[in-house]
């Protein structure tokens, strides 16, 4: 099924695809949203913060006229609240949008003694993907998009939650996006007829980029573009396993290492 624009649609039925945006009421997480929800689909913003949530879903469909928005709550650092989300979840996902993160300046816990960027950045996605991944291929055509960077590297998997490096909020982040881009790869293998693939947004300037130093010289929307041509692409629904920038697929070391995103795997689903 294609759009007027030639771009796939990742399921059909009832009143359209549904998709579930992680961190939807960041810069960028918003504005994934919000063209997802223009675009036609059924949206479900997936957020800790229940004001900000509902002023989210407010605002993006008094922006769409996409009536067809609404909200769920859920910690995605925590494995239980991304469970409970699984467990009252009704209905199809033909979409899923991992996007949600943070960068702490200093270091933190979640209630479990997990470290926040790996909890977050790394096991959210996880987590999430893990727990929904029957609904996805019940949907399929379906997919899973992640929301890594270019801004990768420095991955040591004896110390992914820095209880003996220095913690740097920089090299967390670097570590967890690379974390993203390999579990990619694992994940793809796994979830077949379903893909799943990595990208990096853009340059935004939000609260995460602040918090790193940088500034971001793309707004939201132009930020949102790449995650949203691979939710709605048939390069989307076609390639599994891949990294792009500014929609097109660009080789990543990272994913070559099939031994390490295996390792990977395996410590994530030890959590």
């Amino acid at each position: 099924m294609t759009d007027a624009c030639g771009t796939s649609r990742p399921g059909e039925g009832g009143e359209g695809p549904v998709a579930m945006v992680t961190g939807a009421t960041g810069a960028i997480g918003k504005a994934i949203a919000r063209q997802l929800a223009a675009g036609g689909f059924e949206v479900v913003l997936a957020c800790r913060d229940n004001e900000k949530a509902a002023r989210s879903v407010a605002e993006i469909q008094g922006a769409t006229g996409n009536g067809r928005v609404r909200h769920e709550l859920v910690d995605v650092s925590r494995r239980a609240s991304v469970r409970a989300l699984k467990d009252r979840w009704q209905g199809p996902l033909h979409v899923l949008v991992n996007n949600a993160a943070v960068t702490p300046r200093h270091r933190q816990e979640t209630p479990e003694g997990i470290e926040l960027q790996l909890a977050t950045n790394v096991l959210g996605y996880f987590w999430m993907t893990d727990a929904f991944g029957d609904h996805l291929q019940r949907s399929a055509p379906a997919r899973v998009v992640n929301v890594a960077s270019y801004w990768a590297g420095g991955l040591e998997m004896d110390d992914l939650e820095f209880r003996h490096r220095r913690y740097n909020n920089d090299l967390a982040y670097r570590q967890s996006k690379q974390a993203n881009r390999m579990l990619t790869v694992a994940l793809a293998e796994r979830l077949r007829p379903v893909s799943v693939n990595a990208c990096h947004p853009g340059d935004v300037n939000s609260v995460l980029s602040s918090n790193l130093g940088f500034g971001g010289h793309e707004t939201p929307d132009e930020g949102a573009r790449t995650p949203v041509w691979l939710a709605q692409s048939e390069t989307g629904r076609r390639e599994t396993g891949k990294y792009f920038e500014h929609m097109r697929q660009v080789s990543c070391p990272f994913a070559r290492d099939r031994d390490g995103a295996e390792s990977l795997y395996a410590i994530c689903q030890a959590y």
